[in-house]
C-alpha cells in the first residue's frame, strides 16, 4: 500500500512539473515598450519633455519658442 502511495505521489509530481515546464515555454515574451521616447530637460525652466517635441539650439533643449529666445537660465 505504501508503494502505491509513493508511486502516485511521484507521478503527480512529474505531471505537475511537466505542466509547469510547458507553461513556461509557451508564456509570451513581453516586448520592450516601443512607446518610450528619450526625454530632455529644458535649459531655461528645467521641465522634462520628449525629445521630438523639444527645440534645440547649440546642443541645448528648450520646451517652447519663448524659452528658446530667452536662452538658458543661470544655474541657481
Amino acid at each position: 500500500m505504501l508503494r502505491l502511495l509513493i508511486w502516485a505521489a511521484l507521478i503527480a509530481a512529474g505531471v505537475w512539473f511537466w505542466r509547469k515546464y510547458k507553461a513556461s515555454l509557451q508564456a509570451p515574451k513581453k516586448p520592450a515598450d516601443p512607446g518610450a521616447q528619450p526625454m530632455v530637460r529644458c535649459a531655461h525652466c528645467g521641465v522634462h519633455l520628449p525629445r521630438d517635441r523639444a527645440l534645440s539650439k547649440q546642443q541645448q533643449w528648450f520646451c517652447s519658442q519663448e524659452h528658446l529666445q530667452q536662452g538658458p537660465q543661470a544655474p541657481r
